[in-house]
């Protein structure tokens, strides 16, 4: 950025505005939107920059905005959202700058005053256009990145992985991160349906400065090779081959590599971060402390999603939460009519989230206790066909409903070497051995781990100076923001990266970088 607006003082003016711009609507959402692009000229010395802000409806009534300014190669920035009256503002506090301006009657212009703190104020109009309707691409623009599709060899078993890999504009060298996935099929984005966890983080991450690598898994996509026959150890010797693979790109940090990784791909980062040449950095999203056969034991489906499919089960509980949320916000409302002071409003607001909690936990416990035997069934019994014949028993008497199909794809995917091989890892073994420093993700709503299994990755790094764990409000497994952070598509709530957690990640490498 001190590149970018070295050239004095037009160039501070953009700066300030671009940091972060925030929508306030003082209108009920119910009855006007802000929703589309608006449009127009920032004023500067000796002329003007066009910029854009898009503006995006939340499912809780609240607005999502980006900034865009094509002169600057600035796209799709973070923007927040605040309300007041019938004023609209667009504020950044930690710049000390503020647009505040009027929408005018046929809700078509913005109309205001840009203001900063040591400068006169600037007038500036903003042009409405409504959003073009939604791609099924990951991306509506190109990116103002490069984009490589890449290729190379995992040498000790002759495995071609392919993937893509972004790198900011200029001439760098800049930082770099690796995306690792979680077991289970998946392409280079992560895609459950049209949510793309990875090609979300890439594209946010690369933007802002960081260089990504994300890959197809093994038999998926572009790259070669099986996924249900690759071992831990498979994978983590993919992973030391994709950081030697970014250490050969020659506007790549070397110095400032990291790993970003989800589910079983965070404890392959911290493996690999135990190994010689590992990474500088590692973050780790729903990374798990228990052995594999209790991990399997606690997910929410015995086989595996395919490439691409949705998670509907992870979908319909984080709906349902949702529900449950707006009837308890409808009966505080309810109870504030009648009267309810603070204290006893509190008290009721309690008490449902503990009742949610209780509701997780039975459901978890009642899970572990269906499955794992059938952990230990697939540990100690050697022969295939006869462990695929005592699961499919199983799953009939637990599933009488469940499709023969559907149960034999279960029964092949739990008795594949790979899943075998997952049962008897122990992610915590090596971590005494491990360097860099390292952020410890846990979401609230997780509903594939249970809080045992996070509390025993946090104690066997507890000695680890230079380790954080956090527990962040709301998040999935998937790592969706809350449901009422979702933008509405077509009047529905769609999940999204929360810009909460990337900037939280973001921030946190540029901190490494620094120091």
């Amino acid at each position: 950025m001190n590149k970018l607006f070295a050239s004095g003082f037009v160039w501070l003016l953009l700066l300030l505005l671009l940091a972060r711009l925030g929508a306030a609507q003082t209108l009920p959402a119910a009855k006007t939107s802000l929703e589309g692009e608006w449009k127009g000229p920032l004023p500067v010395p000796g002329g003007s920059l066009p910029l854009s802000i898009t503006v995006t409806e939340l499912a809780n009534g609240t607005r999502f905005a980006v900034l865009s300014v094509p002169a600057q190669r600035i796209n799709r920035a973070l923007l927040t959202v605040d309300l007041k009256a019938d004023t609209v503002i667009f504020d950044s506090q930690e710049l000390g700058c503020s647009y505040v301006c009027l929408r005018s009657a046929d809700g078509q212009q913005l109309q205001g005053q840009w203001r900063q703190q040591g400068f006169q104020p600037v007038g500036l109009t903003l042009q409405f256009t409504p959003l073009p309707p939604q791609p099924k691409t990951a991306f509506k623009f190109p990116p103002p990145y490069r984009v490589e599709e890449v290729s190379f060899t995992s040498a000790h078993d002759n495995t071609r992985l392919a993937g893509t890999l972004t790198v900011p504009s200029g001439e760098g060298p800049f930082p770099a991160v690796l995306l690792v996935s979680d077991l289970g099929p998946q392409d280079r984005d992560a895609t459950q349906g049209e949510y793309k966890l990875f090609g979300a983080m890439a594209d946010y991450l690369t933007r802002h400065g960081v260089a990504v690598l994300r890959l197809d898994d093994r038999g998926v996509g572009q790259s070669g090779g099986d996924w249900r026959t690759a071992t831990p150890l498979d994978l983590l010797k993919d992973t030391q081959v994709a950081l030697n693979f970014l250490r050969t790109r020659p506007r790549i940090d070397i110095a400032q590599l990291g790993i970003i990784g989800v589910g079983t791909g965070a404890n392959l980062a911290l493996e690999a971060a135990a190994q010689p040449l590992g990474p500088a950095y590692v973050v780790t999203l729903a990374g798990t402390g228990l052995p594999g056969y209790e991990v399997m034991a606690q997910r929410p489906m015995l086989g595996f999603l395919k490439a691409g499919e949705a998670d509907t089960a992870q979908d319909n509980a984080t709906r349902r939460r949702f529900r449950l949320q707006q009837a308890t916000s409808e009966k505080v409302a309810e109870l504030r009519a009648k009267g309810a002071n603070s204290a006893q409003i509190d008290t009721y607001v309690g008490q449902q989230q503990m009742r949610q909690r209780a509701a997780d936990k039975k459901q978890l416990d009642a899970r572990y206790k269906r499955q794992r035997p059938m952990m230990e069934i697939v540990r100690h019994t050697a022969d295939q066909g006869q462990a695929q014949a005592i699961l499919l028993n199983m799953l009939r008497q637990q599933q009488p409903d469940l499709p023969a199909e559907q149960a034999q794809a279960i029964v092949t995917d739990m008795t594949a070497a790979g899943y075998r091989a997952y049962l008897d890892y122990v992610p915590t073994a090596n971590l005494a051995q491990l360097r860099g420093s390292l952020l410890l993700l846990h979401g609230s709503e997780d509903q594939q781990l249970q809080p045992a299994n996070l509390t025993a990755l946090e104690k066997a790094l507890k000695d680890n100076k230079r380790a954080q764990a956090r527990r962040l409000d709301g998040f999935n497994h998937s790592w969706q923001a809350p449901m009422a952070e979702w933008p509405l598509i077509n009047g529905q709530p769609q999940p999204v990266v929360s810009p909460q957690l990337q900037l939280l990640i973001l921030e946190w490498i540029r901190k490494q970088v620094k120091g």
